[in-house]
């Protein structure tokens, strides 16, 4: 089976990657290892360390990244864009002209990996990396689940945008990042058809789905699934 590391901000951005994957392989059941954070093994609710946006840079500088490619077939890395303009982050949501188009911004915080990688190691792993980097945070890639009309591609203030339809809808809103709710909301994205239908909706989980499909990876379908 193939395997996919997850290099995460936190719990719940993991649990909404899984369930995307699960629908684009038609699989439910695929190998998938958190790294960053760690899951709790006695409750996957919980998660060991510490998760934010430092911590995923910090780990892609640790011995222990480059050594997940020992174990692991693909290294997933996620992390938003909401911030990154903080010191530490450091690149900027505009230019002279305006602001950053999703995709210009991915591609710079890409850079910034390959910078916090190594270029060496980045040039012998970069076809085994497959990038998440959500604009402006991945509750816009669960837009297109609860709207039709153009909020369905906002990036910006998507959780007040979502809590709004998942008041309506749940009786809940996710602001405590509550594992549980975040399985709940995205669960739809298990099903291929659903996941295919929404995703071209948000340009960045477009841009983590082409990723995906650029890798070629092949992996068997679950009966009936």
């Amino acid at each position: 089976m193939i395997s996919f590391g997850l290099i995460t901000e936190g719990l719940t951005d993991q649990i909404v990657i899984e369930n995307i994957l699960a629908g684009y392989f038609k699989n439910p059941d695929l190998d998938i290892r958190p790294l960053q954070p760690e899951r709790d093994k006695q409750d996957e609710n919980k998660f060991k360390g510490y998760g934010s946006w430092s911590q995923v840079f910090a780990y892609c500088r640790l011995k222990d990244f480059q050594e997940a490619f020992q174990f692991n077939d693909y290294i997933i890395i996620q992390i938003d864009t909401d911030v990154s303009e903080e010191h530490g982050y450091d690149i900027p949501q505009r230019h002279e002209n305006g602001e950053f188009t999703p995709k210009e911004l991915i591609e710079k915080v890409i850079e910034k990996f390959k910078e916090e990688i190594g270029e060496d190691f980045y040039s012998q792993c970069q076809q085994r990396i497959i990038w998440a980097i959500s604009v402006h945070s991945i509750e816009c890639w669960l837009l297109p689940l609860y709207y039709k009309d153009n909020k369905k591609s906002k990036f910006k203030k998507c959780l007040e945008t979502l809590n709004k339809e998942l008041v309506k809808k749940h009786n809940f809103t996710i602001d405590a990042k509550k594992p549980e709710y975040y399985r709940e909301i995205s669960k739809q994205y298990r099903k291929h058809k659903d996941l295919m239908a929404c995703y071209q909706h948000n340009p960045s989980l477009t841009s983590f789905v082409v990723e995906i499909e650029s890798k070629k990876i092949v992996i068997p379908l679950e009966d009936e699934w």
